[in-house]
C-alpha cells in the first residue's frame, strides 16, 4: 500500500533548511580540526615550557655558582687567584693559575691527537668503507661514547701508564701524556661519527663536478668534501673540546693530581675538574678554600658555555649546502 501522507516520511522544514550546506561528516571535521588545533598548542606549551626550565635550571646553577665563587675575592685579590701558581690553602695561598693552565694544555693535546685522527676515521667511514662494513663501524663507535669514564680511567691506569713507564724511563709517568692519550681516545668516537654525518651530508654534485674536471679521489675528498663539511667538523671539534674540558673520572686516575706546572709530559700536574674533586669533599662549606673550589668550577662553566655559544653560531654559518 502507498502511503499518500506527505508528512509522514519527509523531514521538517527547520531540518530541511538547517541541512543545506552541510556536507557528511563535517560536524566530525570540525571536531577533528579544533583537537588537532588544541593538541598542537598544548605541545608547544609543553616545548616552550621545557625550554624555559632548562634555561632557568642552567641560570640557577649559573648564579650558584658565581655567587659562592665570588666570595673568594674577600680573602683573595683577583691577581693572586688568576695569576698565582701558589695553591696551598693551608697556609691561606690560592694561586689557581696552574690549574687553568694545565686545563688549556690537557685540551690543546687532546685536540692535537684527536682532531688529525678522528677527520681521517670520518673520511673513511663516509667515502672510503664499503656499506655493509659502514654498517657495522657506525654502531661500534656509537657504542664506545657510552662506555664510562671510569673504565677508561681504569685502563690507563693498568695498562697505559706502565707501558709509559718502560719506553720514556720515568718512574712516574703519570701526566699530560697519559691523560691526553685517555681523552683522546674517549672523544674519538664523538668527534668522528659527527665528522661522519657533516661529510656524509655533502650533495654529491660536488664530488661529481670534482671529479669531472679531472681531480682524483684524495683531490676531491682534501680540496672539495672537506672545506664543504668544515662547519659540521668544526662543531664536531668543539663538542668533543667539551668534553675534554670536562672530563674528571678519567684525568684524576691518570694525571697524578700534583699541584705543580708540568715541566715535561711526564710531569705530575693538576687540571681544574681533578682538583675539585679531589679537595671539594674535605673542606667546610663556607670557607676560603670552599669558595675557591667554587671558582673553579665556575670557570670550567663559563668555558663550556663560550663553547657551546661556538658551536651555535659555525651552526648558522656553515651547516647547510647550496
Amino acid at each position: 500500500m502507498i502511503d499518500l501522507n506527505p508528512s509522514t516520511n519527509s523531514p521538517a522544514p527547520s531540518e530541511l533548511g538547517s541541512s543545506i550546506g552541510k556536507a557528511p561528516g563535517s560536524g566530525t571535521r570540525f571536531d577533528r580540526k579544533a583537537r588537532l588545533r588544541w593538541s598542537n598548542k598544548l605541545f608547544r606549551m609543553v616545548c616552550i615550557g621545557s625550554t624555559l626550565f632548562v634555561c632557568l635550571v642552567l641560570l640557577c646553577i649559573l648564579v650558584l655558582m658565581l655567587r659562592t665563587g665570588v666570595l673568594t675575592f674577600a680573602d683573595v685579590s683577583l691577581s693572586e687567584f688568576f695569576f698565582s701558581t701558589n695553591w696551598d690553602p693551608e697556609n691561606e695561598h690560592y694561586g689557581a693559575l696552574t690549574f687553568i693552565l694545565g686545563t688549556l694544555a690537557l685540551t690543546g693535546l687532546t685536540m692535537l691527537f684527536a682532531i688529525p685522527i678522528s677527520v681521517i676515521i670520518a673520511v673513511f667511514l663516509a667515502e672510503m668503507t664499503p656499506k655493509w662494513l659502514r654498517h657495522i663501524l657506525r654502531p661500534v663507535l656509537d657504542l664506545l661514547v657510552g662506555i664510562p669514564s671510569v673504565v677508561y680511567g681504569f685502563l690507563g691506569l693498568t695498562i697505559l701508564i706502565p707501558w709509559l713507564r718502560d719506553i720514556s724511563g720515568h718512574d712516574l709517568a703519570d701526566g699530560l701524556l697519559a691523560a691526553s692519550i685517555v681523552l683522546t681516545i674517549m672523544v674519538l668516537p664523538t668527534i668522528s661519527r659527527i665528522s661522519d654525518d657533516a661529510i656524509s651530508a655533502v650533495p654529491n654534485k660536488y664530488r661529481d663536478a670534482a671529479y669531472a674536471l679531472g681531480t682524483n679521489r684524495f683531490q676531491t675528498i682534501t680540496r672539495v668534501v672537506l672545506p664543504a663539511a668544515r662547519g659540521g667538523i668544526m662543531y664536531a671539534v668543539i663538542l668533543g673540546m667539551t668534553r675534554a674540558i670536562g672530563e674528571t673520572m678519567a684525568v684524576v686516575m691518570v694525571i697524578g693530581n700534583t699541584a705543580q706546572l708540568a715541566n715535561s709530559l711526564f710531569t705530575p700536574t693538576a687540571v681544574l675538574t681533578s682538583n675539585i674533586v679531589m679537595q671539594i669533599s674535605s673542606v667546610e662549606f663556607d670557607s676560603t678554600w670552599n669558595h675557591g673550589l667554587y671558582m673553579m668550577g665556575f670557570i670550567l662553566l663559563a668555558i663550556s658555555i663560550l663553547m657551546i655559544v661556538a658551536v651555535r653560531m659555525l651552526q648558522k654559518k656553515g651547516g647547510r649546502y647550496s
